[in-house]
C-alpha cells in the first residue's frame, strides 16, 4: 500500500480486516516495525478519536508521532494553483509540503468541506495537493468526501461482531445506512465512504435509507438498494449504521429535519436483533435516543475502540510496501 485515500488503495479488505484483528490480540505484534520512524498528523479541522486511535496505533508499531493543528498552529494555507496571494492565506501548499515530507516518513491529512461549492468539495483539491508535493505516502484521517479509516473500522467492527452474532444460515448479513435528524448541515463524508466500502467489500445486503432529496452521490451508493421508506429498510436488518448528513444536489442543506427518522427502540423491533452503528460524536436523542445507544444493541464504543487497530493496519502495510 503506498497511500490512504479510498477503498480504491486496498487490494483486500477481508486481509485488512484479519490484520487489523490480529493487532488487537496482540497490539505490540509488529513493535519494531516503525522504529526510527516519524509520522506527521495534520489536523485542518478538529477531532477526538481519529487523532487519539491514530497516535497509539503508530506508538504500537515504534514510531513517533507528531501532531499538528494547521487550523489554530500553522499559517492559512493557499491551495490553488497559480493563486495570487494577496489575500489571507500566508503560505503555499507547495511550498509546505515537500518541507512536511523532509520531515515524516507518513504524512496524514484531515481535512473537512467548506459545504459551500460541491464542485470544490468532490474535487478533493487539499489532500491531492499534500499527494502532489509531498513526496511521502499520504492518509487520509478525513478529507472532504470520504472517511476511510472510519470504514475500514465499520468492516473490522461488523466482521466481528459477525461471529458473536451470526446473522443464521448462509445469507448475507443486512446492513442499512440510515439518515438520521440533526441541528445542522453535515458532510457527506462518512455516509459517502461507509457506501464505498460496503459496495467494495460485497459480503452483506447492502440498504441506505433517507428522505427524499438527500441521496447520495451515486459513485459512491452503486449497487446499494436505495429507499425513503426507513420502516421497510430496516426489516430483518442485522446491522443499522446511523448517521445524518446533508444534501448533495442542492449541496450543504438542510430540507428537513423530522425527528421521526431518529432510530429507537420501538424501530429496532422490526429488525433482526440488529446491531446499531454510529461514527461519533453523537447527538444523543436526535440521531439516535439514549435507549438504543446504552442498550445491548450499540455497538458505538466497540466501534471507536477498533479506530486503533483500523489505523495500525494500514500503518503497517505502508510501513512494509516502504522496504
Amino acid at each position: 500500500m503506498k497511500q490512504f485515500i479510498s477503498v480504491n488503495d486496498v487490494t483486500d479488505i477481508n486481509a485488512l480486516v484479519k490484520k487489523a484483528l490480529a493487532y488487537k490480540a496482540h497490539p505490540l505484534l509488529d513493535k519494531e516495525l516503525g522504529a526510527d520512524k516519524r509520522i506527521g498528523l495534520l489536523f485542518l479541522n478538529p477531532s477526538l478519536r481519529t487523532r487519539l486511535s491514530t497516535q497509539i496505533a503508530a506508538k504500537n508499531l515504534g514510531m513517533e508521532a507528531v501532531v499538528f493543528n494547521v487550523d489554530k498552529e500553522g499559517w492559512a494555507l493557499e491551495f490553488e494553483e497559480g493563486a495570487i496571494m494577496s489575500g489571507n492565506t500566508v503560505e503555499h501548499v507547495k511550498d509546505a509540503a515537500p518541507i512536511l515530507g523532509q520531515y515524516f516518513d507518513i504524512l496524514c491529512i484531515r481535512t473537512f468541506p467548506s459545504l459551500k461549492n460541491r464542485e470544490d468539495d468532490y474535487s478533493e483539491m487539499y489532500i491531492n495537493q499534500f499527494i502532489k508535493y509531498a513526496g511521502v505516502p499520504v492518509v487520509s484521517l478525513e478529507s472532504a468526501t470520504l472517511h476511510p479509516l472510519q470504514s475500514l473500522t465499520d468492516i473490522i467492527t461488523i466482521t466481528e461482531s459477525l461471529k458473536q452474532y451470526p446473522a443464521g444460515g448462509t445469507r448475507k448479513p443486512k446492513v442499512v445506512l440510515t439518515w438520521a435528524p440533526h441541528i445542522k448541515p453535515l458532510p457527506q463524508c462518512v455516509a459517502n465512504s461507509f457506501a464505498q466500502w460496503v459496495n467494495a467489500w460485497g459480503e452483506a445486503d447492502f440498504v441506505i435509507t433517507h428522505p427524499q432529496d438527500y441521496e447520495l452521490a451515486e459513485q459512491f451508493t452503486k449497487s446499494a438498494t436505495i429507499t425513503h421508506d426507513q420502516d421497510a429498510a430496516l426489516q430483518d436488518a442485522d446491522f443499522v449504521y446511523v448517521k445524518n448528513w446533508s444534501t448533495y444536489t442542492d449541496y450543504g442543506k438542510v430540507y428537513e429535519n423530522d425527528p421521526a427518522w431518529m432510530l429507537t427502540e420501538e424501530k429496532l423491533k422490526a429488525t433482526n436483533n440488529a446491531k446499531v452503528m454510529h461514527c461519533l460524536p453523537v447527538r444523543r436523542n436526535v440521531e439516535l435516543s439514549d435507549e438504543v445507544l446504552d442498550s445491548d444493541h450499540s455497538l458505538v464504543t466497540k466501534q471507536a475502540g477498533n479506530r486503533v487497530w483500523a489505523a495500525q493496519a494500514v500503518l503497517a502495510e505502508i510501513l512494509q510496501a516502504a522496504k
